[in-house]
């Protein structure tokens, strides 16, 4: 790998965890927007959804450009690839963020749903998820992608949850319609974070170790053992 190979790599690298980082604050400030009832951060998210597209559109020329200038092939090839694909679910996951703070300025402005909901539980491991998924591409840790892949599930269980309650109570109150589709939209906005950060954690494994494992459960249910190379 020559010298400018390298510090166009490094420059690639550390694009992406930028990004990562605004995103994260994104979703961060969205959920706290809509638990702590604030339209003004709310707002915030919404406006801040620009400068994400803008670094997801620089990142992808950054990336165009050194395939076409350096033409890298087995695990250079796949550093770029990987790049690629996780900066994609970033700015998705950026979307959501906004989509999240739309819900949460509405319902900001009305009265708050008298039912359970397990939202705390599903939030924290939402962040958790994305904390980890970025961790894991920072420091390229294979054994912590793995270990991201098995929080998905739980987070699955209680969306489910949440649109069972939400409709039960929109069975017994039609005045409750529209905050509860607010809500459900939210919940189904995390999980599909939640997947995303799935996806992240996946193009680490093939980052750094080359193996495909997307719709293969049966390989990344179980985290691999930490001796393992």
């Amino acid at each position: 790998m020559t010298k400018h190979m390298v510090r166009d790599f490094e420059n690639l690298k550390k694009k992406v965890l930028g990004l990562g980082g605004v995103v994260e604050e994104a979703i961060n400030n969205a959920i706290l927007a809509l638990l702590d009832r604030r339209h003004d951060l709310a707002e915030e998210v919404i406006s801040g959804d620009r400068q994400i597209d803008i670094k997801e559109l620089d990142l992808e020329e950054d990336c165009l450009k050194a395939l076409a200038l350096y033409q890298p092939v087995a695990g250079d090839l796949r550093f770029i690839i990987a790049v690629l694909k996780v900066n994609n679910d970033l700015e998705r996951m950026g979307d959501l963020a906004v989509n999240i703070a739309e819900r949460a300025s509405y319902l900001s402005v009305h009265p708050p749903l008298k039912v359970s909901l397990d939202f705390a539980q599903m939030v924290t491991g939402v962040r958790r998820m994305v904390r980890d998924s970025l961790d894991a591409l920072i420091r390229m840790d294979t054994n912590l992608a793995r270990t991201v892949l098995t929080m998905d599930d739980e987070i699955d269980s209680i969306n489910r949850d949440m649109y069972i309650s939400l409709q039960e109570l929109m069975k017994e109150d039609s005045a409750t319609v529209e905050r509860s589709v607010h809500m459900l939209s939210t919940s189904r906005h995390l999980e599909r974070i939640a997947d995303l950060c799935t996806n992240i954690a996946e193009d680490v494994v093939f980052m750094v170790d080359g193996d495909l494992i997307r719709h293969r459960t049966e390989d990344y249910r179980k985290p691999i053992p930490p001796d393992r190379n």
